[in-house]
């Protein structure tokens, strides 16, 4: 079955549900086949893929930070979102933004904690290791489910204010790097694959796909290779691979090229 925004609130505190944010359609079918509970996309010309290869599963589709200046805007963005085939969308903007969607009937994802988009003022670090800072974190959740999100993701906060704010909140928390006490586990997908570049803290590797791409490179250079001494030594193309003339044609054009004026 797959789950919709009401389903989402109905199993808070009742089932663990698992997040990925999968990068093309790939990724999602893989995701279906496994199981995962909800995709997470924020590429616009990808989104048509990722839904076709995954129909069963919730589709969160992202708004990108920083294309809406206005809720107008927001609210055309997660519209398209819908169209595309999405259960709920994401917008990491403030709660203005979130209730203007909500008031639409659209389930919305908001995010707390560490925001990296809004990093600029806050820098790219742990949240809620004081009181002080886990009581603002808890007051943004809370303006967010006053303006009517369905979800929220808590990004680098310390677990245990976690937990307690995942009690404290009738909204679903998504947990990235956030411990174990939310109602929801997210990872991106190219983490989870051990794909390469630099992985947050936080995203373990299930698997090492930087090996397999490595290998796969090693594999290109030699077939490149290959594919450079038989062009240089004569062996490619071989007469099968071009195309033939009956060799009566070739002397007639060959005896009217050599009758061409030259120049």
């Amino acid at each position: 079955m797959k789950l919709q925004a009401h389903h989402i609130r109905a199993l808070k505190g009742n089932r663990q549900l698992v997040q990925i944010n999968v990068a093309d359609a790939d990724q999602a079918a893989a995701a279906a086949e496994a199981g995962i509970d909800i995709v997470v996309n924020g590429d616009p010309a990808r989104w048509s893929g990722i839904r076709a290869a995954a129909p069963d599963t919730h589709l969160c589709l992202s708004l990108r930070h920083g294309q809406a200046a206005s809720r107008g805007e927001a609210l055309k963005q997660a519209f398209a979102a819908l169209e595309a085939g999405a259960e709920s969308v994401y917008c990491s903007l403030s709660p203005r933004f979130i209730e203007a969607l909500s008031r639409e009937g659209i389930p919305v994802c908001a995010h707390a904690g560490l925001v990296p988009p809004k990093a600029r003022l806050t820098g790219m670090r742990g949240f809620g290791k004081t009181a002080a800072e886990a009581r603002a974190v808890f007051e943004a959740v809370k303006a967010f489910e006053s303006a009517g999100a369905v979800m929220v993701e808590l990004e680098c906060l310390a677990a245990p204010v976690t937990a307690l704010i995942t009690q404290a909140t009738t909204l679903s928390t998504v947990s990235i790097g956030s411990g174990a006490g939310a109602d929801i586990h997210y990872l991106f997908g190219c983490d989870i694959l051990g794909e390469p570049g630099r992985r947050p803290r936080h995203a373990r590797a299930f698997d090492d796909f930087a090996a397999e791409y490595a290998r796969l490179q090693t594999r290109r250079i030699a077939a490149f290779t290959a594919f450079r001494d038989a062009a240089r030594g004569g062996d490619f193309p071989a007469a099968t691979e071009t195309v033939a003339i009956p060799s009566d044609e070739l002397d007639r054009f060959a005896d009217w090229l050599q009758a061409c004026p030259q120049g």
